[in-house]
C-alpha cells in the first residue's frame, strides 16, 4: 500500500466522501493523508474585470467548504492552493513526495471519454501511482 496519498478534492463534485474512502483503504498503518483542493480563480484578461474582494470571499469560502468536508476524516490535512488543478496536483505530487493519488472523475465529455479531462491530464504525468474514482455523474 501506500506510506503518503494525497486526494484531489474537487468540493463542487459529490465524491469527496468515496475518494477519502479509497484513500484510507489503500493507505500504510502510520501513513498520511492529504486532502487537496485547487482553488482556480480567473486568469488573464478575465481577471481584470473581476473584483479581487470576490476572488479572495471565493478563496475563503473554499477553505471554509473544504474543512468542512474533512471534518468526518480526522488527522487529514487539508491543503488548499490556487492554480490550474492538474498542474497544481501534480506539482504538489512532485514537491511533497506523494506516493498515490487518489481522484474522481465524473462523466466526461466527448474530448476525453474515458476519463474527465483533470483526471486525464494528472494520469499521463503524475510521478506516481493514481487511482481514479469514476462516478456515475
Amino acid at each position: 500500500m501506500y506510506n503518503k496519498i494525497m486526494v484531489a478534492m474537487a468540493l463542487d463534485h459529490g465524491v469527496s466522501a468515496q475518494t477519502m474512502n479509497i484513500a484510507q483503504a489503500l493507505l500504510n498503518e502510520g501513513g498520511e493523508v492529504v486532502a487537496l483542493h485547487v482553488h482556480e480563480a480567473p486568469e488573464g484578461s478575465v481577471r481584470a474585470y473581476v473584483d479581487e474582494k470576490i476572488i479572495a470571499a471565493s478563496f475563503e469560502k473554499a477553505r471554509t467548504d473544504l474543512s468542512a468536508k474533512l471534518a468526518a476524516y480526522p488527522g487529514v490535512n487539508g491543503v488548499l492552493v490556487e492554480g490550474h488543478s492538474a498542474r497544481a496536483i501534480i506539482d504538489y505530487a512532485v514537491s511533497h513526495d506523494i506516493d498515490c493519488i487518489v481522484l474522481g472523475s465524473h462523466k466526461p465529455g466527448l474530448s476525453d471519454y474515458f476519463l474527465g479531462s483533470t483526471s486525464a491530464r494528472v494520469v499521463r504525468h503524475a510521478p506516481c501511482a493514481v487511482h481514479v474514482h469514476r462516478s456515475d455523474t
